[in-house]
């Protein structure tokens, strides 16, 4: 998993991460301090420093000053730690995927903020209430090795052929926002959750186990100790640089259908009791900023969240060739977000997970 240390000014007041009252108490004495703290999942930031955060965090210390801490996880942890802080919120922003950002709005963890731009992002990519944002649209997808498989996987059965044993593995349901994914795919494409299960329990002959993290999964797959794993379009489409083996595609619902996936969009909001909610505020204006959403396929290989964003650069045009002829459903987030801890319990058994 791509994991990051706090960086020594999270813990300026003189202590360590652990003394979260120190660290809630020198927030309190210097509301006008120079950074924010930004809990996200992972995806969006550069093995080599030239990702899309990469980008955005340098240009935002250089606009205003403030500096960025980067905090990154699973989907489902960074909800999880920003639960466990309630008390002592660190974070400043949350940045997710569905369901998690549904998860965190639902567990009152975030606060009203409707950022500048964010009239331009589409009703069902934001929340109602003005509580979270979609600021990079992205999709759900495999990843395969193109070096060792001539071709990828055409359906979820193929998955299930022998000469893929101990060589799949797909993130976590319930931990990680792209293994929760595989789930609504899955019960989607299959027709409900007792086909999805049935067929989750089948694959576990192939699948290698638990993986917390997505973006661990990528250079598995491109050194070939893994023929196929889960991932998604912005990510995995991001890192070919470094990684050209890994190849993406979609899974039909059956052999000879048409490949499908969904939106899975980075969702940012405003952490509730934020101790620095006016840095905060304007990390978010700047994140839907249009000069910010023009580069979003350029240096992060994702999808503008503004509609009225029309990117022309060679990566865009590579994107939208990628998408062509995929067809995208709409999963019911509300069902999901109710449900969840339903379906994530259904796949435990199915899988022994």
């Amino acid at each position: 998993m791509r994991t990051h240390s706090l960086p020594a000014s999270l813990a300026a007041c003189g202590g360590a991460l652990a003394l979260a009252a120190s660290l809630t108490a020198c927030a309190a004495a210097d509301p006008n301090a120079k950074e924010i703290t930004v809990y996200s999942a992972d995806g969006l930031r550069g093995e080599k420093g030239d990702g899309f955060y990469d980008t955005v965090f340098k240009g935002f210390e250089k606009e205003t000053g403030i500096k960025v801490n980067y905090v990154e996880s699973g989907s489902g942890a960074a909800v999880q730690r920003l639960a466990r802080e309630r008390s002592h919120t660190q974070a400043d922003v949350l940045v997710t995927l569905p369901p998690f950002i549904q998860q965190a709005d639902g567990k009152g963890l975030l606060d009203t903020y409707r950022p500048r731009g964010s009239d331009h992002v589409a009703a069902h990519d934001k929340d109602p209430g003005g509580r979270w944002t979609s600021v990079v649209n992205n999709y759900f997808c495999f990843i395969y090795n193109k070096k060792e498989l001539k071709r990828p996987p055409e359906s979820w059965q193929d998955l299930l052929d022998a000469k893929y044993r101990g060589k799949i593995q797909y993130s976590t349901p319930g931990v990680a926002g792209d293994g929760t994914a595989v789930v609504v795919k899955a019960m989607h494409d299959l027709g409900g959750q007792a086909p999805a299960m049935a067929y989750f329990k089948k694959l576990q002959a192939n699948n290698v186990g638990p993986s917390s993290s997505t973006g661990q999964l990528a250079p598995k797959t491109d050194k070939g100790e893994l023929l196929v794993a889960n991932g998604d379009v912005q990510m995995n489409y991001a890192n070919m640089p470094a990684m050209p083996h890994q190849g993406i595609f979609f899974p039909a619902a059956k052999p000879g259908g048409k490949p499908a996936t969904f939106a899975l969009p980075y969702a940012a909001g405003l952490v509730k009791n934020a101790p620095h909610t006016a840095q905060a505020k304007k990390f978010l204006d700047y994140l839907l900023s249009e000069p910010v959403q023009r580069q979003v396929s350029a240096a992060g290989g994702g999808f503008a969240a503004r509609q009225d964003i029309e990117a022309k650069d060679a990566r865009a045009t590579e994107l939208a060739a990628l998408m062509k002829g995929v067809e995208i459903f709409e999963p019911d987030w509300k069902d999901i977000d109710k449900n969840l801890d339903s379906y994530v319990g259904a796949w435990r058994t199915a899988t022994g997970g």
